[in-house]
């Protein structure tokens, strides 16, 4: 029977969750690195027990860890993120030019092929690369480079790149996207990118449709379907079925269609989740009630999932990198919220349980299924 590993990052440490096939009852390892922001934990498809960590605080600055045993040991590799190759400035949110600045790394995301290279999503907005194990980093200046970069902005969390898809029918193509600019694609492996954001809207930019300065929270594919993408922005789900060519609203009949996180069902490519936030300014569930919204139609017609989960008072947030899915027959769903607790629905969704309560807020949640 397989096995699961679920891999949390929260503000005052990394934690690691594991269980059997059943998913039922689990271990909890952690706190690793107490103390200290666990921006992103992920491990390698190829070689599942070397694990990836984002460490970082205000102090002490930005340090990768790298664990070849699953987590059990860590050691600090890569620290040094330099910009390259493009000077310049962007915009600050008053519009006055700002230099770009490193500030920590959101997102790691480990080759689909070679254990020893990863890429980085950083803040300011930027994409590095490394190729050994993550103690060298070098940034792939086509993406600042393509021009736009002046008019990218930061969201409310900073100016950040927190997605990083891959692309596993094509290696030379991958999607990010930025907070706040958009979604971009490159299909030469990050020597040049384009903007991908035609049919997005966003009201709060002076030019609503424009090319870039969109506040995209997240995307996401299903590796049988990499030309079909999914967004969840800043107000408005989105669907795209040409690489992100082009985009159109899935939002249906949702109670709100703002929120952070969108994931798919692992067995299912029109099967997708999102968990809908009040508004930008109340960034908790619709009348305090944790809802998990699954789409079977891969948008449009939406249905709440709510058994489990907590239907009065509750106050949390679930942030862009903090739902995840394993590849189990039944498919599993996770999600950490703000208030700490991590929940799974080993049902595709129809049923919650908490795996954990009370931990520090989660701000990512990645699952690695294991053999």
């Amino acid at each position: 029977m397989s096995n699961v590993r679920v891999l949390v990052g929260t503000r005052k440490g990394a934690f690691i969750l594991t269980s059997d096939g059943k998913r039922e009852h689990w271990n909890v390892s952690g706190p690793h690195f107490a103390g200290w922001e666990m921006y992103h934990i992920k491990g390698s498809p190829v070689e599942p027990n070397r694990l990836y960590a984002s460490q970082s605080s205000a102090w002490s600055g930005q340090v990768i860890q790298r664990s070849n045993d699953g987590g059990q040991t860590w050691e600090p590799v890569g620290n040094k993120f330099v910009y390259e190759g493009v000077a310049g400035t962007h915009q600050w949110y008053d519009g006055t030019p700002h230099p770009w600045e490193f500030k920590r790394v959101w997102h790691l995301e480990p080759s689909l092929t070679d254990p020893d290279t990863v890429y980085a999503g950083v803040e300011d907005a930027a994409f590095f690369k490394s190729t050994d194990g993550g103690q060298n980093w070098q940034e792939l200046p086509g993406l600042r480079g393509h021009g736009s970069g002046p008019r990218w902005q930061p969201g409310a969390g900073g100016m950040c790149l927190h997605t990083i898809l891959l692309d596993p029918s094509n290696p030379d193509r991958i999607f990010i996207a930025i907070s706040a600019a958009g979604a971009f694609r490159t299909d030469d492996a990050g020597q040049t990118w384009q903007p991908i954001n035609k049919g997005l809207h966003s009201e709060f930019i002076p030019e609503p449709t424009a090319e870039v300065g969109h506040c995209v929270h997240r995307i996401a594919l299903h590796k049988s379907r990499p030309n079909v993408l999914f967004m969840q922005k800043h107000w408005d789900v989105m669907r795209s079925d040409d690489a992100g060519d082009s985009w159109h609203e899935i939002s249906g009949n949702l109670p709100t269609d703002f929120g952070f996180v969108i994931d798919v069902n692992a067995n299912e490519p029109e099967t997708i989740y999102v968990v809908p936030i009040k508004s930008d300014a109340e960034h908790f569930p619709p009348e305090g009630k944790l809802r998990v919204y699954r789409s079977r139609t891969g948008g449009n017609e939406w249905e709440a999932l709510t058994n489990g989960l907590p239907q009065s008072d509750c106050y949390v947030n679930v942030l862009r990198d903090a739902m995840a899915v394993d590849s189990l027959d039944k498919c599993g769903v996770y999600f950490g919220t703000t208030g700490g607790q991590v929940y799974v629905s080993s049902d595709a969704g129809d049923n919650w349980a908490p795996i954990v309560r009370d931990l520090p807020a989660v701000l990512s949640v990645e699952v690695q299924t294991l053999e």
